[in-house]
């Protein structure tokens, strides 16, 4: 395979990636977040990440039985001499925005969990200083009135 159509390939799921982030940026902004959707993302994600790391060790190796150095500016060098840089360039630029989208869920999954965190915590409180009877009726409670009676 030559070096522009597995660029391309990698292109197209690099776009994939990214439009699988894109969903899961806007899942996780929802008020109510769908875990089931979150769940099918994930997959999807793990399935297309798993193809584009076997296209790009595919890449790499034929970048190294070409005789080019290998890592970033051996790459530049093999798309130069192969008459596809503009498309190795725009391989990098997807790449970039495939990493930020990533950074931005994971501050967005983060944030979720700091909430989470506290609203457990806030409802630890709540149930230490509320005692239900097996009716469901709070108790009374020494410095309250029981008002139920």
């Amino acid at each position: 395979m030559s070096l522009a159509k597995l660029l391309q390939e990698q292109q197209r799921r690099l776009g994939g990636v990214i439009e699988l982030l894109q969903q899961e940026r806007t899942v996780l902004a929802n008020a109510e977040i769908d875990g089931n959707v979150l769940g099918e993302i994930a997959v999807q994600k793990q399935t297309l990440l798993a193809k584009l790391e076997a296209s790009e060790t595919l890449r790499q190796g034929v970048q190294q039985r070409l005789g080019y150095a290998s890592g970033a500016e051996g790459a530049r060098q093999a798309a130069t001499d192969a008459g596809c840089e503009n498309a190795w360039l725009h391989t990098l630029e997807l790449t970039r925005e495939a990493q930020r989208l990533n950074v931005l869920n994971g501050k967005l999954v983060k944030l979720r969990m700091e909430q989470n965190t506290r609203l457990l915590e806030y409802i630890h409180q709540a149930a230490e200083k509320t005692v239900y009877r097996s009716s469901g009726r709070v108790a009374a409670q020494s410095g309250r009135i029981n008002a139920s009676v």
